[in-house]
């Protein structure tokens, strides 16, 4: 799994679940010092281990919904259960975690460390596994953007052409709108090569041919979200700028698109993009 895949709302919850863990061990009850005297026996309070029901639907729920949450971000396409997004079914995980700790801790006379830490730790559990596709702090990436990398002199990105100049940019190339026609160049006097007489060139507003497509780097001058390939409305990522992805697919003014962590969508803005 890519971590620079993960937002901060995935932090959030994975610190929550490991908390929760911990919590596991903990005492769940607590009572008070009755005993007088020198002598006081120790008390083996339970703890989640000990309640098999407990451990289960709260304990255990709020990690595997973490799970779950975390798989579903770091697969390349959203994988669903009986029509339900796997992100889905871990949320519902951690919202039924939190439900069950608060009932069960109104229901308890005196309730110890574990119990209390376990509260806590399902309710943010719940929050961050909630909040985190809505909240624009909890979507920004866990570990930052990279920086885009120099290449080392000579070499060239997959699918990238030969370079035409320039240093620093995917293919050796400065940047370029998408859809712009290429510089022309300088060895030929400024003009650009006139075609073949042989070959037919296609019709005013018609478009490439798909075979004619070539894979490209590019990066988005604004953080811009990447749809699925299926249509569906929910981004699966978002492309931010300062990192260069590569266009794999032209589909009319729509590009599919693939981020670093191997992810594929479709990127339905193309504006203003830059071409390596």
């Amino acid at each position: 799994m890519n971590i620079r895949s993960l937002t901060r709302g995935d932090g959030v919850v994975i610190g929550a679940a490991v908390v929760l863990f911990i919590a596991s061990f903990l005492d769940l009850y607590s009572v008070g010092n009755s005993c007088s005297g020198t002598f006081c026996p120790k008390l083996d309070l339970p703890n989640a281990w000990d309640s098999l029901g407990l451990l289960m639907s709260m304990f255990l729920a709020g990690i595997i919904g973490a799970v779950l949450i975390v798989v579903a971000r770091s697969l390349p396409q959203p994988k669903k259960i009986a029509g339900i997004d796997l992100g889905q079914f871990g949320t519902a995980f951690t919202i039924f975690s939190a439900w069950t700790a608060f009932w069960t801790i109104i229901d308890m006379d005196k309730a110890g460390a574990g119990m209390i830490l376990g509260l806590i730790a399902a309710l943010v559990l719940a929050a961050g596994a909630v909040a985190g596709p809505m909240v624009a702090a909890l979507k920004a990436p866990l570990m930052g953007s990279p920086t885009p990398a120099v290449a080392p002199y000579g070499a060239q990105p997959y699918g990238a052409q030969p370079p035409a100049g320039g240093y620093g940019y995917p293919g050796g190339a400065q940047p370029q709108p998408f859809g712009a026609q290429p510089a022309a160049d300088a060895s030929q006097g400024g003009q650009t090569p006139a075609p073949a007489a042989s070959q037919p060139q296609p019709a005013a507003g018609a478009a490439a041919p798909a075979g004619d497509f070539a894979p490209f780097w590019f990066a988005v001058p604004v953080a811009r979200p990447l749809y699925a390939e299926d249509g569906s409305a929910t981004p699966i990522a978002e492309l931010a700028p300062g990192t260069w992805y590569l266009a794999v697919e032209q589909r009319g003014a729509a590009l599919v698109a693939q981020t670093q962590d191997g992810r594929r969508g479709v990127l339905q803005d193309t504006t203003g993009i830059q071409r390596g």
